[in-house]
């Protein structure tokens, strides 16, 4: 009689690792004990879109790395294991021929008190049309690690900074063997991620004006993710390379070896016209971190 528990059990835990994605998020919030609310509170994405992840409805979803974001968020709220279930969860959009492509909206809490009256909603609306015919997005410069859907938001058009890298590539001269270390300095105070295409991180933190970090010469494929490309003067064995970004643009899975960095210092990006800040070439190497 005390087998037959544990053989439920088993038998729970064995249809549990072979469920959807959707029924092993709703699996663990109801053993949290928590709601969708609870979730859409805690991790600020909107209920309509955790409801539809938690139903599989991927249709409803506004892209495919917003689905991951949104299940990565998902699984720290409840207590699951982040890698497996945003593999699951981009494996079934896979089996399922993607997503849709709706406009993504973050949406924050309303204090009726700062609601404007109508007129003055209609004016600012009128305005809006004649000057833009659309919408502004504003968004600040975090010198602190990106949320996630500040992240997502930021992949949405899938462009990849490395593109034109790998453009240069194709066309540009055969760039000499690196000749020394990549060493990223701090023009700003500036929040960064180095990491390995498996999602080993090699450096995350904030670097304080003036301070260095150095890429592991035996780091395998590195990249980085920002929020302020323009805060850092990045330079291999001594060579100042251009920036890797604006301060309009959070970058991401930006390769930064010695060996793409210097292909982007061979052959500047298409149409990039952006001077390279004067302190790349002052900027010290050696700083320490």
């Amino acid at each position: 009689m005390a087998k037959q528990p544990k053989a439920a059990e088993n038998q729970d835990e064995v249809a549990l690792r072979n469920a959807s994605a959707p029924e092993r998020m709703r699996h663990a919030r109801e053993a949290a004990g928590l709601t969708l609310e609870d979730v859409a509170a805690r991790t600020r994405v909107p209920m309509r879109h955790l409801a539809a992840l938690e139903a599989g409805d991927y249709q409803a979803l506004p892209g495919t790395t917003y689905a991951a974001g949104f299940s990565r968020a998902f699984a720290r709220v409840v207590g699951l294991d982040e890698a497996p279930l945003v593999a699951k969860v981009r494996a079934e959009i896979d089996e399922q021929g993607g997503v849709g492509q709706g406009p993504y909206e973050i949406e924050e809490p309303v204090d009726p008190s700062s609601v404007p009256p109508r007129m003055l909603a209609w004016a600012a609306a009128i305005l809006v049309l004649l000057l833009a015919g659309g919408y502004a997005i504003w968004r600040m410069q975090l010198n602190t690690p990106p949320t996630d859907e500040q992240l997502q938001a930021e992949q949405r058009t899938e462009t990849r900074i490395a593109d034109p890298v790998a453009r240069a590539r194709q066309s540009a001269p055969a760039v000499q063997a690196p000749s020394g270390p990549v060493v990223m300095t701090a023009v700003n105070e500036v929040w960064l991620r180095i990491y390995e295409p498996d999602g080993k991180r090699l450096f995350e933190g904030t670097l304080a004006q003036g301070k260095s970090v150095t890429v592991p010469e035996t780091a395998r494929d590195p990249m980085i993710l920002t929020g302020r490309p323009d805060a850092l003067s990045v330079t291999v064995g001594g060579q100042a390379i251009p920036p890797l970004g604006t301060a309009e643009r959070t970058i991401s899975d930006v390769p930064v070896s010695a060996t793409a960095l210097l292909a982007r210092k061979a052959a500047p990006a298409e149409g990039d016209d952006t001077p390279a800040p004067a302190g790349n070439a002052a900027a010290p190497a050696a700083a320490g971190t």
